[in-house]
């Protein structure tokens, strides 16, 4: 019987999904499907490197356009699948055509939160989720004087940063206290706040957008609920993603922030599987369903995918991890932190300087999550602190003298 599997989102994950059906012995037909024109693509580079005109158009892709052919693997871009049939197991296109699987892989990624308020929809309000998105917003950077960020994440601090170094003038609005203070808390997220002063970043923290206004259907500015008015030439929002997950409601898959799959990235319907942003996944380090929204998940996860897909037993349960680069800051980040949060935060290394290693704990001593700033080759260090989950010595992990190797025993 001819097997036709089938990756829907011609993305990171989707490409990857596809690379690893190939690479794990599948000789079978594979199609991806994707809505953008684009080759499949990174999206880091977008708020970095593609964004400062450091990385060229070439280098954000996953493959060259070649690399699909060399692989027998059917690339449809421009195209959107409308319906899942499960029953039939036939996807629906834009175009009305049908298309069959015997196994069907999600990776539909997420879009941007959209701003909810009066002007929203004027000319110079950008968000960034693709390469489009980083096009237009790296054209306002370069004639805008003055822009207003809305949203302090990952995304909008990284667009910030962008835009001090092309010399622009930035308004950081947040509704939260402090930047990042969510993944973060308030220990290590008013080192980013410091950090954006100290590169002439207009903050304004605490606050809540009531319109963003204009003139003749452009942009000029953001007023606030507190009546204040900032002007900017351009508007960028980053206020959260959310998952693309309409295809599987539609087609009754359980959803719940996202497509719940087991550890094996299999979907309440044995024959679809989700992988990267899309996914709500069983972990087992964290003993729970977890979406994670960065880059490591979308590379990783589809090998685990692609091989549970073809009958092998596999589990997902890489530590999460992404990285961010802001002015002279790099830093990764690995693990989770889940509902019931941290008890302490403990630091290594020397916080003035910006070269350190921020530790969350919790009950026990247990290392939760690590974040590397300005200090290289740790990761696998601090993912093996997470993934032994057993008691450490504060002052040991405060001690730079001390081997992390050693606090987990490994």
């Amino acid at each position: 019987m001819d097997m036709t599997y089938l990756i829907v989102g011609a993305s990171l994950a989707g490409a990857k999904g596809a690379e690893a059906l190939r690479a794990s012995g599948f000789d079978g037909r594979i199609v991806l499907i994707g809505a953008e024109n684009e080759l499949p693509y990174e999206r880091p580079p977008l708020s970095k490197g593609y964004l400062h005109g450091t990385t060229g158009r070439e280098k954000i892709y996953v493959h060259p356009r070649q690399w699909y052919a060399q692989s027998d693997i059917e690339l449809r871009l421009g195209a959107v699948v409308t319906d899942i049939d499960r029953a039939a197991h036939q996807v629906t296109l834009d175009d009305g055509s049908r298309v069959g699987y015997s196994k069907l892989l999600i990776t539909t990624g997420s879009s941007p939160r959209r701003l909810p308020v009066p002007g929203a929809d004027l000319d110079g309000v950008l968000y960034l989720r693709s390469v489009a998105d980083s096009d237009r917003i790296r054209d306002a950077l370069r004639t805008a004087s003055r822009i207003a960020v809305i949203g302090a994440g990952w995304i909008g601090l990284e667009v910030t940063a962008a835009a001090r170094a092309a010399g622009v003038e930035v308004s950081l609005l947040e509704a939260a206290d402090l930047p990042l203070l969510r993944p973060l808390g308030p220990e290590v997220a008013r080192l980013f706040a410091t950090l954006h002063r100290e590169h002439g970043v207009d903050q304004h923290f605490g606050v809540t957008v009531a319109e963003v206004t204009g003139a003749a259907g452009r942009a000029g500015g953001v007023r606030l609920t507190d009546g204040s008015h900032i002007e900017a030439d351009a508007v960028i929002v980053g206020v959260g993603v959310t998952p693309n997950t309409e295809l599987a409601v539609a087609a009754d898959l359980e959803v719940r922030d996202g497509i719940v799959t087991d550890a094996q990235l299999r979907s309440s319907d044995p024959d679809i599987y989700a992988a990267g942003d899309v996914a709500s996944a069983f972990h087992p380090l964290a003993g729970q369903h977890i979406r994670v929204e960065h880059w490591a998940n979308a590379l990783n996860q589809p090998q685990t995918a692609a091989r549970a897909m073809l009958g092998q037993e596999v589990s997902y349960d890489a530590v999460p991890y992404f990285f961010t680069d802001q002015y002279d800051l790099g830093m990764e980040y690995s693990g989770y932190i889940g509902p019931d949060g941290y008890e302490q935060v403990v630091f290594r290394g020397d916080v003035g300087r910006r070269e350190f290693i921020a530790f969350w704990l919790g009950a026990g001593g247990r290392v939760l999550a690590g974040m590397n700033v300005n200090i290289w080759d740790v990761t696998d260090a601090i993912q093996g602190l997470i993934r032994a989950s057993v008691p450490v010595d504060v002052s040991e992990l405060q001690d730079a003298a001390v081997p992390l190797e050693s606090l987990s025993g490994s």
